[in-house]
């Protein structure tokens, strides 16, 4: 799988997610500064991300930012983007079996690199659901998107 990294800060947690996703057989694509850079703009970093999920490049994203949620809010700007704010395996669970998630958002203040291990081994684990109830929430939020 390919899988498009984003952060508007350089930090631990970036290694951790490349060499994590690189062990586990993805390819990387990094969006951010690098050590010893200064920040770049969080909805700028999102999008570049976003966007590969968005064209194809790119089968998923995470995104990195203070809180995580402004990556998420950005992400989500992008249509047919579903991103994930996730702090614990059992919501990146969720997020995979019921909202098809395909950004996984992730706060750079909360998560350790033990956490975001526990969080890939949940995403990259779970399969989607696919039963009746699971297509009809889909489609409604497919029909959100197209509003």
């Amino acid at each position: 799988m390919k899988i498009a990294i984003s952060s508007d800060e350089y930090c631990e947690l970036v290694d951790v997610l490349q060499l994590e996703c690189q062990k586990r057989g993805h390819v990387v694509f990094y969006h951010g500064p690098r050590k010893g850079d200064t920040a770049a703009d969080w909805p700028a970093v999102t999008a570049e991300a976003a966007r590969q999920v968005q064209s194809g490049e790119a089968d998923e994203a995470i995104v990195l930012c203070y809180t995580g949620t402004g990556a998420s809010i950005a992400a989500n700007k992008l249509r047919g983007i579903r991103a994930a704010l996730c702090i614990d395996p059992e919501t990146a669970k969720g997020a995979r079996i019921w909202n098809h998630a395909n950004v996984l958002a992730l706060s750079t203040r909360l998560i350790t690199p033990v956490r975001a291990r526990e969080i890939l081994d949940a995403w990259f684990d779970t399969e989607k659901s696919t039963d009746e109830w699971n297509r009809r929430q889909l489609a409604r939020l497919a029909e959100l998107e197209d509003r």
